[in-house]
């Protein structure tokens, strides 16, 4: 049985299948499920069954390797069925760069087992895959670490969506870093906003704070200005789904809104991300792909409409926070602080993961 603890992953990979928590049935049910094709593990994307950026890029890496050793394939080419599984996962969510950066490392690492037997070439990918997971949950760590100095006793936070174990390979980036600062003493309470419109903070966040054990508050996300008006939230931490050479970064809808309201009640502001989630080809988030899903997620609740008949719904799945927002990047190699450029550029130039995992058993 798989239970949630600090060292928790959402996804393992056994016996050729990619075994998935099915977050779209949490918190009502942990229902786990395999998936043999590259095919299964793309729809399990989209339909965020698997989700957060970080855990979307570990399930591509593994999608990879499924995609390698699937005996009904048909394909005799290793090389064809990596483009052809990159192709297929690459589609699934614009926004994630993990998603992409994930598949372009494990293109990099196919291309130096290329000489090889295939049921080897299969072993030594897999090594590749679970070195990259391995790589995030220790990232996971330090970046808590870093984060939870920026805390003392008796702060309440908000976070918004959920930047947790669901969404990482180990404890997470946002609520790692609360999870840290709350076995420090330095936190007190966590506000979780909702996040309408598919509620990752009602359903997956406070999941997460109750098996922490993490003193918490579900609210609306409309009341976010009205606890920070009452001097209730002295720290905002939130995750994200990438993030600009100039610090701009993308997140989950609605993120935007509470970075405007904290900078107007003066409450700090803190991306935690790792720097897999950093993408140096892009100046700014103005370059960044929003995600557009279907319009009945807002019409509708749980399945149940809430809309009249005839009144169609616009969905934007993330928003971009500006830089001048931000009062700090929390990542695996520390705070960085404004202005961030030269900070991201020497983080990256040190840090990327891919120089961690690149040499792996290759």
């Amino acid at each position: 049985m798989h239970r949630l603890a600090d060292e928790f992953s959402p996804l393992h990979f056994a016996e050729g299948r990619l075994e998935l928590l099915d977050q779209t049935r949490l918190p009502g049910t942990e229902r786990w499920f395999s998936c043999a094709t590259v095919e299964e593990i793309a729809d399990a994307i989209r339909r965020l069954a698997v989700r957060g950026a970080p855990a979307i890029g570990i399930a591509a890496a593994y999608g990879l390797v499924v995609a390698l050793v699937d005996p009904d394939d048909p394909e005799p080419d290793p090389a064809r069925r990596i483009a052809n599984a990159r192709a297929i996962l690459g589609a699934t969510r614009p926004t994630a760069v993990n998603l992409h950066w994930a598949l372009g490392e494990g293109e990099k690492a196919f291309a130096r087992l290329a000489a090889l037997p295939l049921p080897e070439m299969a072993v030594r990918l897999l090594d590749w895959a679970r070195a990259l997971h391995a790589d995030d949950v220790e990232r996971n760590r330090r970046m808590a670490a870093h984060g939870a100095v920026l805390f003392a006793p008796g702060v309440r936070a908000l976070t918004h969506c959920n930047a947790g174990a669901l969404a990482t390979g180990g404890i997470g980036t946002a609520v790692g870093v609360l999870g840290a600062a709350f076995r420090a003493g330095r936190l007190a309470h966590v506000w979780v906003g909702e996040t309408r419109p598919l509620l990752q903070g009602a359903r997956l966040t406070a999941w997460e704070m109750l098996r922490l054990g993490i003193p918490h508050q579900l609210v609306t996300d409309s009341m976010v200005g009205a606890l920070m008006a009452r001097g209730l939230v002295d720290r905002v931490v939130v995750g994200a789904d990438r993030i600009a050479s100039n610090g701009d970064a993308a997140n989950k809808i609605g993120t935007y809104t509470v970075a405007v309201l904290a900078e107007r009640h003066g409450v700090p502001f803190y991306v935690a991300a790792p720097l897999s989630t950093f993408d140096p080809s892009i100046a700014t988030g103005a370059e960044i792909p929003i995600e557009e899903r279907a319009g009945r997620e807002v019409t509708e609740l749980a399945g149940e409409r809430v809309a009249p008949i005839g009144t169609s719904g616009f969905n934007l799945a993330f928003d971009v926070t500006p830089a001048e927002l931000i009062t700090a990047l929390i990542t695996e190699e520390g705070v960085l602080e404004p202005p961030f450029g030269p900070p991201i550029a020497r983080a990256l130039a040190i840090g990327r993961p891919s120089k961690r995992t690149s040499g792996n058993r290759m």
